[in-house]
């Protein structure tokens, strides 16, 4: 939806707002095999990419996103080893995993191929580390993939997927998040991006409940800004197979790799719950 051709803007039409960005070019636009994918040239927030009318990423700011998908969940772990990444088109998530020196393979699996061919093509600063020897790349199906991984075989499973609406609504099911918890260690902890602790929190507490009906002993939030969202705040929810979260404040306090919004207080800050949300979500573990 645009005001005008100067402006792309995204409602939300439950919470009757939108937000828009001043845009000075498309410059592509394609109907993929799964999804409608537009990339803009924005005045202020670099380039735009557009999946069925819902802002992905920009240039600018997918650093917040990116950052907390990942360190909070890998620093809340002992050894995170073997990871799989459940979508995340777009290769930032892999980038930021593959900077963790625990990290031994990290696999991929996003059904839209073209998604990361335009990511490497307009967004290359997240592509930097594809051709990493840890790194897998697949596109196929990530559900028919986990439903055949081998039980007690991963440590971490990050499911950056786009909201639980249309393609994305399978990988918010039970019998999906079941998949997940089979595939995983016994200490391993999946994560998933959760919508907004402001417009979303129905959604949350239904996760929380599924994860604990499939097996999950503890869930924990995190969350964060991120402008171009709806709210323009957004979390990550881990769910722990044994209900551990051994955050590894040392290693956090002296990474060994740059970051612009992740750091140990935020892993810890991030975690702090307002009042309405600890009336909403009393299952919730906190740090």
């Amino acid at each position: 939806m645009s005001l005008d051709h100067t402006w792309f803007s995204e409602s939300y039409t439950p919470s009757g707002s939108a937000f828009s960005l001043k845009i000075t070019d498309k410059i592509h636009s394609e109907q993929s095999k799964f999804q409608t994918i537009d990339i803009y040239q924005t005045e202020t927030f670099g380039k735009l990419m557009v999946i069925d009318g819902c802002t992905m990423v920009t240039t600018r700011d997918n650093f917040f996103y990116h950052e907390m998908m990942t360190h909070p969940l890998l620093y809340s772990h002992n050894n995170p080893e073997h990871i799989l990444i459940i979508g995340g088109g777009d290769c930032g998530t892999l980038q930021q995993i593959l900077k963790h020196p625990t990290t031994q393979s990290a696999t991929q699996i996003d059904i839209d191929e073209r998604v990361t061919a335009l990511a490497n093509m307009h967004f290359p600063e997240l592509c930097t580390d594809n051709n990493d020897p840890r790194a897998t790349i697949l596109f196929e199906d990530g559900i028919d993939w986990i439903r055949k991984a081998q039980k007690n075989s991963l440590d971490i499973i990050v499911v950056d997927s786009t909201e639980p609406e249309g393609p994305g609504e399978v990988l918010f099911t039970d019998e999906f998040y079941g998949y997940c918890f089979n595939a995983l260690k016994e200490d391993g902890i999946l994560a998933i991006q959760s919508e907004s602790p402001f417009y979303h929190v129905d959604l949350l507490n239904t996760l929380c409940h599924r994860f604990k009906k499939i097996g999950f002993k503890s869930t924990r939030l995190h969350h964060y800004p991120q402008p171009i969202y709806p709210s323009g705040w957004w979390s990550t929810l881990l769910a722990s197979k044994n209900g551990e979260f051994a955050f590894r404040k040392q290693d956090a306090e002296q990474k060994s790799f740059a970051t612009k919004y992740y750091n140990a207080n935020i892993h810890e800050s991030s975690q702090i719950l307002p009042e309405y949300l600890l009336k909403a979500l009393p299952q919730l573990t906190q740090g």
